[in-house]
């Protein structure tokens, strides 16, 4: 099946000890059919280049709403549920370090039901 993208945005945000996160969302504007990617729902894949095991929260009018763990220097892919895509959504993404002391969120991104993220954690200094 072949898959158009219809945009991709690129936003990255900083922690104060400079540790970054990107966040790259891509979506398409087709028609969804059975074994569409919009009903097997929303994704995330956080490649986490980290040495520490990350738990990772989508962040929705300043409320943390916890996704899973992301391990250190693995890539894991995580649902986000539909109860926080309302249509449209504008969420963060929030990586909290097990163990570590800096926590790094990105910037705001518009999130469609059926979108695939990708999320790069950057390792700290």
């Amino acid at each position: 099946m072949k898959t158009t993208l219809s945009s991709m945005r690129l936003l990255a945000g900083l922690c104060a000890v400079g540790l970054a996160v990107t966040v790259f969302a891509c979506h398409s504007n087709r028609v969804p059919r059975e074994g569409d990617d919009r009903q097997r729902g929303t994704t995330i894949t956080v490649e986490n280049q980290d040495f520490y095991d990350m738990t990772v929260y989508a962040v929705v009018n300043g409320q943390r709403d916890r996704l899973g763990i992301a391990p250190g220097n693995r890539s894991t892919e995580l649902t986000i549920p539909p109860y926080l895509l309302n249509g449209v959504a504008q969420l963060r993404f929030l990586c909290d370090p097990i163990g570590g002391g800096r926590t790094p969120v990105s910037e705001e991104i518009n999130v469609n039901p059926g979108d695939h993220l990708v999320m790069i954690v950057n390792p700290g200094g």
